[in-house]
């Protein structure tokens, strides 16, 4: 029973205006071997100085008592920080009025007639009640943690994308800087130098410079692209062309209309969930044709990238390393959006961005990329 289970009595409000039925209930409550203590109260006034005054395990009520009835009791306690469960016992309630208590809010209702049972009502209420307050408590710190993951993730992504930026400043200053010194240095050796070998070394040198120099243009487009200053259309169709070019696959670009202004906040997350859907399809989807599709109809931004490959096992998304997906799901929460993930084996994989608009502060300048 729940008064065995603490080291103090259970702490009873009774809202009763007869002298001889609390005795009742006070004697009820002994033979069954409750450990309480209880205080009576009779009108409205009283009832409210104790429930705001001091904290009770559970409320004992009358139904009707002069001048008011239960249900007024019951919801000055809502106005309490404190509610503890609330019990009717009442000799001249009828089922429908103790139906709509239960309705109402009400732990559970006896008859005075079957006060017999009001020890083991009382174990139940409070039982259930505590089990409540302890999923509520539970529930809170639930959201409480997925609130500080959402922060977290967010914080993570604002850090990467700076971190992507001074990286590829770096590259474009000092590598990029260097490689374009040493390019006009072998154009000086080539103009001077006609000997057939040593006109060899520095074309091969300067076909190896060239491919150190589209890569270094790839690596900064990649950290830090610049194509997302003239829009997210822009961005998405650059990169299609790109894994096209790059891949051989074939992939068709779509969208409603030439340009969609959106922040650019929405335009990196709309941007990052198609490279690296781009980059899931080139290492697993095994497919011949990609399509894009970019709109921005009945105010929410959407962003689809559909391949004919093998597709996508669903378990895939639950194992403990599946940070790529689960990232983009994660990004997406931090614009008010989401990501839906639709596969079936060898028919395709569809990665879907929704961001709806009304949330977003949409900035019609090109700005520029964090």
């Amino acid at each position: 029973m729940t008064q065995m289970a603490s080291t103090r009595p259970i702490q009873l409000l009774h809202l009763e205006d007869s002298e001889v039925d609390h005795q009742l209930v006070r004697r009820a409550l002994r033979r069954q071997g409750t450990e309480f203590e209880m205080v009576r109260v009779e009108t409205l006034e009283e009832f409210q100085q104790q429930v705001h005054g001091r904290p009770f395990d559970l409320i004992l009520a009358d139904y009707h008592l002069p001048g008011f009835t239960a249900i007024d009791a019951w919801q000055a306690l809502q106005r309490e920080k404190c509610q503890p469960p609330f019990v009717l016992l009442s000799g001249a309630i009828g089922e429908a009025a103790a139906v709509d208590a239960i309705h109402l809010g009400f732990s559970d209702y006896l008859l005075k007639d079957d006060i017999n049972r009001l020890a083991h009502v009382i174990d139940r209420a409070i039982e259930v009640h505590q089990i409540r307050l302890a999923k509520e408590r539970a529930d809170a710190e639930l959201a409480a943690s997925e609130r500080r993951l959402a922060e977290l993730a967010e914080h993570l992504q604002i850090s990467i994308e700076r971190e992507r930026a001074a990286i590829a400043r770096e590259i474009h200053d000092d590598i990029g800087g260097s490689l374009a010194a040493v390019n006009l240095d072998l154009a000086w050796l080539a103009r001077r130098h006609k000997e057939d070998s040593t006109a060899a070394h520095i074309a091969a040198a300067s076909e190896m410079l060239q491919h150190a120099l589209g890569a270094s243009q790839r690596i900064m487009m990649n950290l830090r692209p610049p194509i997302l200053d003239q829009g997210l259309v822009a961005a998405v169709q650059w990169l299609a062309q790109s894994f096209q070019k790059r891949t051989g696959i074939a992939t068709a670009f779509r969208t409603t209309q030439e340009k969609i202004d959106v922040s650019k906040e929405v335009r990196l997350v709309a941007y990052r969930t198609a490279q690296e859907a781009l980059t899931n399809i080139s290492k697993y989807a095994e497919c011949s044709a990609v399509s894009i599709d970019l709109s921005d109809g009945e105010g929410v931004l959407t962003l689809e990238v559909t391949d004919n490959g093998r597709g996508l096992d669903r378990t895939a998304l639950d194992k403990p390393k599946a940070f790529g997906l689960r990232g983009l799901a994660e990004r997406a929460k931090t614009v008010e959006g989401w990501l839906d993930i639709s596969s079936r084996g060898g028919v395709g994989t569809s990665i879907i961005l929704s961001v709806p608009l009304q949330h977003d502060a949409i900035d019609s300048t090109s700005g520029t990329s964090p």
